[in-house]
């Protein structure tokens, strides 16, 4: 891809989080109602959002509704991830790829050295990047082709 591009640029800094001590009904609810797939998990600190895990669609569906838990005693510390991957703003577009293909992830919250939560990126993020670099790569084969038809005439 042309310029290098920072992670940090590009996530979403608006992210929908959840606290590990929320139950996995108001997870659910809160997913339902932000339309989004998965909750970045966090605890309070002096510092800011400190990323504890995340949580998502599947985990809820697989792990509390599969299982046959009430989702309004289980908490979400129960199902989440912890300690999950997570980018540093400064990473490259193509460090976030190659990290969510080695470890099998469509979204990588994006945090500070002291896991402050900065945003989140997602597998569509990242293709939507892609689509339009190699629309540019298309882009300019069609005007190097259209060029050469002037000067040969």
């Amino acid at each position: 891809m042309g310029e290098k591009m920072d992670i940090g640029e590009i996530c979403n800094r608006i992210v929908i989080f959840a606290t590990e001590e929320m139950s996995v009904k108001e997870a659910a609810q809160l997913m339902r109602d932000q339309h989004v797939g998965s909750l970045v998990v966090v605890r309070e600190a002096p510092i800011g959002r400190v990323v504890t895990g995340i949580v998502t669609d599947r985990d809820i569906a697989v792990i509390a509704v599969a299982r046959d838990f009430d989702p309004q005693s289980l908490r979400v510390a129960d199902i989440m991830t912890a300690d999950p991957v997570t980018a540093k703003p400064a990473d490259s577009v193509n460090d976030a790829l190659t990290v969510m293909r080695q470890r099998g992830i469509r979204r990588l919250p994006v945090a500070t050295d002291d896991g402050v939560l900065v945003g989140i990126v997602t597998l569509d993020d990242l293709l939507e990047i892609v689509a339009e670099e190699m629309h540019s790569f298309v882009q300019a084969i069609t005007n190097a082709h259209k060029r050469e038809m002037r000067v040969r005439g």
